[in-house]
């Protein structure tokens, strides 16, 4: 479970956007640092990095490098940076180090069924909702070993070592003659 101390919210209700393309916008981002997030929609508004396209890529192109079909979502990427944004100040504002966070959950839905007006008839609006949760990463506890500082060895003499018989050989000796304690009585 989170805690409400080191984590940071925002949301997006009813943003103009395809929820196609947020919904591959936030399985990308999803589990990622928040600053080399920001980066990368940064670098897809530059068209220099596209996002790889993993559920909705039918009839979607390759692009260069290593990566499958992708695209480069403008008006989502520039939409989902301003959450991001806002989502860092909001981190700012609890006290948080925003070098550390990272996106925890990423949660794009479809939103309300608007229709557009004017000429086109029965042409919905592309309505999203987006919910972004970033979360403190907590450093890992290392524990420093301790280098102690190397005596000069000394030379040890060896002991001869002693034989022990094995436990077939060894037999306990019981004494031979028995004793008899009577006990006697005392009359008066």
């Amino acid at each position: 479970m989170t805690s409400k101390e080191n984590c940071a919210t925002v949301n997006g209700k009813d943003l103009s956007i395809s929820t196609k393309h947020s919904i591959e916008i936030c399985n990308y981002i999803r589990g990622r640092n928040l600053l080399k997030s920001k980066a990368f929609l940064e670098d897809v508004l530059a068209m220099k990095k596209a996002v790889p396209f993993t559920r909705f890529n039918h009839d979607v192109g390759h692009k260069p490098g290593k990566m499958g079909p992708g695209r480069y979502p403008q008006k989502a990427s520039k939409i989902i940076l301003g959450l991001l944004e806002s989502l860092e100040v909001n981190a700012q504002n609890k006290g948080l180090d925003t070098a550390a966070l990272y996106i925890k959950e990423a949660v794009p839905n479809k939103g309300a069924n608007v229709m557009r007006y004017g000429r086109q008839r029965r042409r919905e609006m592309k309505l999203t909702h987006i919910y972004l949760l970033a979360e403190e990463a907590v450093k890992k506890k290392t524990e420093k070993k301790e280098v102690k500082k190397e005596e000069p060895k000394q030379e040890k003499k060896e002991e001869p070592k002693k034989e022990i018989p094995k436990k077939e050989e060894v037999k306990e000796e019981k004494p031979k003659t028995k004793t008899k304690e009577t006990k006697t009585e005392v009359k008066k």
